[in-house]
């Protein structure tokens, strides 16, 4: 798999570390909300509480984390060289922090003037990026896997902005728009055909060299992109022309090809040659076992009249899909790709006469793990809370404000780490410099 990888081509180390600095503040802030919000916010899953929470996790924590880890692996795992991608992660970085910060302020004011300006902010920068990974990508002739993976999962991307956006405009200016059937479309484009894809494609390379498992099966890469946006497409088209019955039968494929994703990730972990697991590991068995428990529990909930009639069955499926499963494969993602980052920048800059430090020198395992366990003590009683709100919401949102703020803590200990050793380069051959 190290042999896919251009390793000379990656991008300067501040391009994608500013977005995975900024991911788990946006975290932090959810678990505020919750704070603040209290029980109230399981009322509804239309109660602006909610939807602020929910934002703050997939177009804060979600978005942040996933466009600093694609601007890192287009060059190193694609070949595809992002033109200027210092000035394309600057762009795209000062947009959609303040615009998904304005996004969460409409969502709780409802002032059509935070929604105007929220979606300018984020259409300018989900524009930017997707324009220059798609030239990046353009640019490749390779017809690998993992090309055509990323530019479907470009698609996805462009697709579920495209329809946020929409939304975010109607509820500023009452356009008279069919709010839970396109919000619906919208959740189901970025978890799908986005983040899915993207992991699928990333995961493909990822897993196989970080984890020391077999390589996923061939038929896997050449088709699972194309069938998630296939079905995406179907059962879009199907949904707004009110086909019900054809509509139910595609959703369900959608369905199933996301736990197919899992089903199959989680079979080639069992086969791993680590002697034991570690954090990383954990981290994404965790994501996809829950990850499966949210397509079960959408399956039974379409089959089971008295579980639909529930109102806490979308907490649930919110909870383990969001933050059982994205946040917890991103945090795994993280915890490789940002020591490896800092390693190889330093690798490259020491060029022999200082040797960059050990990978674990970097991110000490004992700092994953005790985050670790915080992050899935948060998950945990996030769950609890959909039953028992009045309970368990105020040692949720303290929990996922410690777990993150623990990310955050070892983020910021890389970056430190990164620092001091550059101060040792520049010692041993003044002038040196790196384009930072």
């Amino acid at each position: 798999m190290q042999g896919l990888l251009s390793f000379e081509q990656a991008p300067p180390i501040s391009a994608p570390l500013r977005f995975f600095v900024t991911a788990p503040v946006f975290a932090i802030l959810a678990g505020l909300l919750l704070l603040w919000s209290g029980p109230d916010l399981f009322a509804s899953r239309w109660t602006p509480a909610t939807l602020a929470l929910t934002h703050l996790i997939t177009a804060g924590f979600m978005l942040q984390a996933m466009l600093g880890a694609m601007l890192q692996l287009l060059p190193v795992m694609a070949g595809a060289n992002m033109a200027r991608p210092l000035l394309v992660a600057s762009i795209v970085h000062a947009a959609i922090t303040p615009g998904t910060l304005l996004l969460v302020a409409a969502f709780l004011t409802y002032r059509p003037l935070l929604f105007g300006l929220a979606v300018g902010f984020l259409g300018v920068g989900v524009t930017v990026f997707i324009a220059a990974a798609a030239h990046a990508l353009h640019c490749v002739e390779s017809p690998s896997p993992i090309i055509r993976g990323l530019k479907l999962a470009l698609l996805g991307l462009g697709v579920t902005v495209s329809l946020g956006l929409l939304l975010a405009t109607s509820l500023g200016w009452s356009l008279g728009l069919p709010l839970v059937q396109l919000a619906n479309i919208h959740l189901s484009w970025g978890f799908v055909a986005w983040g899915c894809a993207m992991l699928a494609a990333v995961g493909a390379v990822a897993v196989p060299m970080f984890q020391l498992t077999p390589d996923y099966p061939g038929w896997f890469g050449r088709g699972f992109s194309f069938a998630a946006l296939g079905f995406m497409c179907l059962w879009t088209f199907a949904d707004l022309a009110g086909w019900a019955g054809l509509s139910t039968l595609l959703a369900v494929m959608v369905v199933l090809t996301a736990a197919t994703f899992a089903v199959l990730t989680l079979n080639i972990q069992r086969q791993s040659r680590r002697p034991k697991l570690d954090v990383v590991q954990v981290y994404w068995r965790g994501a996809m076992l829950s990850t499966l428990a949210a397509c079960a529990l959408w399956l039974a909930a379409r089959s089971i009249p008295a579980l639909e009639d529930w109102s806490g069955w979308p907490f649930l499926f919110g909870v383990l899909l969001l933050f059982g499963g994205f946040m917890s494969v991103i945090v795994g993602m993280l915890y490789k790709i940002s020591p490896f980052l800092v390693w190889l920048h330093l690798q490259n800059l020491g060029r022999g006469r200082v040797v960059a430090p050990n990978m674990k020198k970097v991110l000490a395992e004992t700092d994953m793990e005790w985050q670790m366990f915080a992050h899935f003590t948060a998950f945990a009683l996030l769950l609890l809370a959909v039953f028992w709100p009045a309970w368990f919401v105020y040692p949720a949102g303290l929990a996922l404000v410690v777990a993150n703020g623990w990310l955050l803590r070892n983020l910021l200990s890389a970056v430190g780490v990164y620092r001091a050793h550059l101060i040792k380069i520049e010692s041993a051959a003044p002038g040196q410099s790196e384009r930072r």
